[in-house]
């Protein structure tokens, strides 16, 4: 648990994170294939999200209850992110299976599996098979931001959105849950058990017309029998409507107008580098796009394997270490580190 406090950006607790465990395995000897990731509850959704910020930090992540709806929602979850690290998803409900099952179909190493059939040494278990790989043979990574650009051995550090090439789309999973209610910026828990929905959170200086204590009983004359059941009605909606809401606050019922929002997202534009090393062919491919220089970290096991990147052959890769990959008026460089 790195430092910062809740209120903190998103991006800005994910790198306080990821220089907790930078530190731990530096000054205390922390060893760097078992490095895991877990959150609970309204936390599962920072999992998801981290794991696509930092997508070669841990050897595998845990999520217990909540909902990865929040994280989907930031436009910043990229399918091939999660590709090389296993992510647990542990929840009660049954209708999460195929949810997990639109995240797995769109590349992530997901697995599901229900609350009910499993025990806390089955938790440990499981993390306790899997081991990060400094360098596996295949890696692809996708990030809008220099800030959050490490893959592996690859580690792009200059962006240019000129650099353009279809054979990478983008990975980008789409939010299941887009429509919001206009109540301004309220938060509940994504497994709040009912009845209705529970408000736990509101931004200070909050103006809206909910408070602390809330529970969102009915939509539209619809009655919501738990948090669960409020996001499949808000994942249905698909155009921007009308809405009156049936509020349960201590002892009293209260009717409020409301709308129902759906946000046009302005997604950032991406990079994307895609890697792989063929051991019978001794070569090593390099794939990319929106990147003009990206360092590459050759072990020793690969040296005096044929470099291609973006299809042409750049060189042999004589001897281990870092390599820097750059782009100059159209053509494709390859250098010793400084």
């Amino acid at each position: 648990m790195p430092g910062g406090a809740s209120a903190d950006p998103i991006d800005k607790r994910v790198q306080a994170l990821a220089a907790a465990v930078r530190a731990s395995i530096e000054s205390r000897g922390v060893d760097p294939a078992r490095v895991y990731l877990a959150g609970r509850g309204g936390a599962a959704a920072t999992v998801f999200y981290t794991m696509s910020r930092l997508p070669d930090a841990f050897a595998a992540a845990i999520a217990i209850g909540g909902s990865p709806e929040a994280a989907l929602a930031t436009g910043r979850v990229y399918a091939v992110n999660l590709a090389n690290a296993p992510l647990l998803w542990v929840s009660a409900n049954d209708a999460d299976e195929a949810i997990a099952k639109k995240l797995k179909d769109a590349g992530m190493w997901l697995e599901w599996r229900l609350a009910s059939g499993m025990k806390n040494g089955d938790v440990f278990a499981w993390l306790a098979a899997h081991a990060r790989e400094p360098f596996p043979l295949g890696v692809d990574c996708e990030t809008d931001s220099p800030s959050f650009a490490s893959c592996f051995w690859l580690q792009p550090d200059k962006f240019d959105t000129g650099e353009r090439n279809d054979v990478l789309p983008r990975t980008l999973v789409a939010a299941a849950t887009p429509a919001s209610l206009d109540f301004g910026a309220f938060g509940y828990r994504p497994d709040d058990p009912g009845p209705g929905v529970l408000v736990s959170h509101l931004p200070e200086k909050y103006s809206g017309p909910l408070k602390l204590g809330d529970r969102i009983m009915e939509l539209d004359g619809h009655p919501i029998a738990d948090a669960h059941e409020f996001q499949l009605i808000m994942s249905k909606a698909t155009e921007a409507a009308h809405a009156a809401v049936m509020v349960q606050r201590a002892k009293q019922r209260i009717r409020l107008e409301t709308r129902i929002l759906v946000p046009r997202h302005d997604f950032l534009p991406t990079a994307r580098v895609q890697g792989k090393y063929d051991p019978d062919q001794k070569q090593i491919l390099v794939i990319s796009r929106g990147v003009s220089s990206m360092r590459m970290t050759v072990p020793e096991a690969w040296a005096g394997a044929s470099l291609f990147w973006n299809g042409l052959t750049i060189q042999q890769i004589d001897r281990p270490g870092c390599v820097l990959l750059s782009i100059d008026k159209e053509l494709l460089h390859a250098r010793a580190c400084l």
